[in-house]
This record gives structure tokens, sequence and C-alpha cells, in this order.
């Protein structure tokens, strides 16, 4: 029986899965950020996904939010809202399988300059940039992104706010 990948030793895990925090960030024109990502040995495999990443240690998931959005974007400038959706993926990324638990907080900002200020060098080898997206923009958009209903739900939240409660997210397998 073949040995299971190392997991990095900062994150932490839940039943086998990683806690993961991501941030829905909104500029004053509602246009979300999403960072474009790609395989580091293959740049044509990619797709957009928002900030956010692993919980470390004994840090809260909102403290991992806040922590990860800085380091990728450099924005710090934000006040955290509520969790918005929670979903569990799997995927395949950098010759290994990523089990996650991941909650998407609200957030807003008035800063669109970005510049990854803290990227691990995994990050620095997948990480091609950040854009800044309006919802019909999404909707037409013909690139992969995670989650895979993005636009349909960026569409829900700014027509009808930030739902009473996280909604779950169908379980995505790639």
């Amino acid at each position: 029986m073949a040995a299971e990948p190392a997991r990095p030793a900062e994150d932490s895990y839940d039943c086998g899965l990683r806690r993961v925090a991501r941030v829905v960030l909104l500029d004053p024109r509602d246009r979300i950020l999403l960072l474009h990502g790609h395989e580091p040995d293959d740049p044509a495999d990619d797709w957009w996904f928002t900030p956010g990443g692993g919980v470390e240690g004994d840090e809260t998931r909102e403290q991992a939010a806040l922590r990860e959005l800085a380091e990728e974007t450099g924005i710090t400038e934000v006040e955290l809202g509520p969790v918005l959706w929670r979903r569990r993926c799997s995927f395949p990324f950098a010759g290994r399988r990523w089990d996650q638990d991941e909650w998407y907080y609200l957030a807003r900002t008035t800063r669109t300059v970005t510049k990854a200020t803290a990227l691990t060098e995994l990050e620095r080898r997948s990480v091609a940039g950040a854009r800044w997206w309006t919802c019909p923009e999404l909707a037409r958009a013909h690139e992969t992104v995670y989650p895979t209903r993005l636009a349909e739900l960026l569409r829900t939240l700014l027509e009808e706010g930030p739902p009473a409660g996280p909604v779950t997210l169908d379980t995505e397998i790639v």
C-alpha cells in the first residue's frame, strides 16, 4: 500500500479534510476578486478561484481568511462579513489530492490594487495573477472558475444580500 502524500505541517485537518477559509472580496463596483491559478508544471491547465487557504495551527477560520487575503493580495483594509457558503471539494493539484472543507466569507474593500506579499513556494509556481470580475463577465466566462456556480452565487448575493446562514454548496470532485 502506498504511503499517503505528506500534508503541509502548518495546515489544520479535521476528519481528513483540510480546513480552508476563502474570501468573496467585493469592491465598490460589486466586482469580485479572483486569482488565476494553474498546475505548477502546466500553465495551460488553469482556473480562477477566490483568495484563501488552509487554517494554520490554532488560528480561527476568520483569522485564516484575513491572513490569506493579505498574503495573496496585499489587501488588509477589509471588514470580514458573514460566512456565505460552505463547500467540500476534492481535486488533484501539484501531484497530490486535496480534500477540503471550505468556508467562504464575504468582505468588502475600497482598495483595488493587488500585490501578493507572502506567497508560499508552491503558490509562486502556480498563481499567475489576480483580476476583478463583474457578475456579467463571470457569467460569460469560458474559463474554469471555482466554485463552479460562482457566477450564479454572486448574482444571488448581489440581488438578495447575504443569506441568513451559510448555504451548503454541492460537493465538487474533480
